[in-house]
């Protein structure tokens, strides 16, 4: 397969060396991008980490060295991190019976990508994806990463999660992730959680749980926000 660009003028020519620098860098990456699968999301986390070396590429050739850098620390963040802790947590979910011992295992895994997520620089827009579009465990980890990081996280991606989890454990994290963007929601955001955490109480989760714990902290929390608006 290949592809014939005309050109005009200089944009058209980045474009070209850009999807160029993409398919270089996907050749001689990948065999050691394989080894990172996500679930059903290898293809895209091998095809946006080769695109950011590529850029990093073409700014280190117009003397951005900054730039350069950032993007080459974020394309390797993508292979050498995220990847193992997603399968990391595929395994432990799948190989463990379910019980305190499997959620204490799965809990750690999620700790590996808090700390991740402190510690190395992601796309926005790739963490909102896996959490909308991927596998159980991307799900999770993505959940995990916006709990470590502001800049990571999303309102409504975290309010659906919390509508639609796929696990209880995935459940929890994503309340634990809407209890922490509070004081950052306005009384339209705030209203539309506690109505989404009363709808569940009692039919996704009962009294002795610790859902439902949270979602008392949560309530309590919305309800001393909108009190000092």
């Amino acid at each position: 397969m290949f592809a014939v660009f005309v050109s005009q003028n200089g944009t058209g020519t980045g474009v070209l060396l850009g999807f160029g620098g993409v398919l270089l860098v996907l050749a001689l990456l990948g065999n050691r991008v394989e080894s990172f699968e996500i679930g059903g999301a290898k293809l895209r986390l091998r095809a946006a980490a080769a695109e950011r070396f590529a850029l990093a590429e073409e700014s280190e050739r117009q003397g951005d060295s900054t730039t350069a850098g950032r993007l080459r620390a974020e394309a390797q963040a993508l292979l050498d991190a995220a990847g193992p802790i997603a399968a990391d947590y595929r395994h432990v979910r799948g190989s463990m019976r379910s019980g305190r011992e499997r959620t204490r295992a799965m809990g750690e895994v999620v700790s590996r990508a808090r700390h991740l997520s402190e510690e190395q620089t992601f796309e926005p827009a790739e963490v909102l994806r896996w959490l909308r579009e991927g596998s159980d465990e991307e799900r999770v980890t993505a959940l995990a990463m916006m709990q470590a990081s502001r800049e990571l996280r999303n309102f409504e991606a975290a309010l659906e999660a919390v509508e639609h989890a796929h696990s209880p454990f995935e459940h929890y994290h994503a309340m634990l992730l809407t209890e922490q963007m509070i004081d950052d929601l306005d009384e339209a955001q705030l209203r539309r959680l506690a109505e989404a955490i009363r709808s569940q109480r009692g039919f996704r989760f009962r009294r002795d749980t610790d859902r439902w714990r949270l979602s008392e902290d949560i309530l309590r929390r919305v309800d001393e926000r909108s009190g000092h608006r």
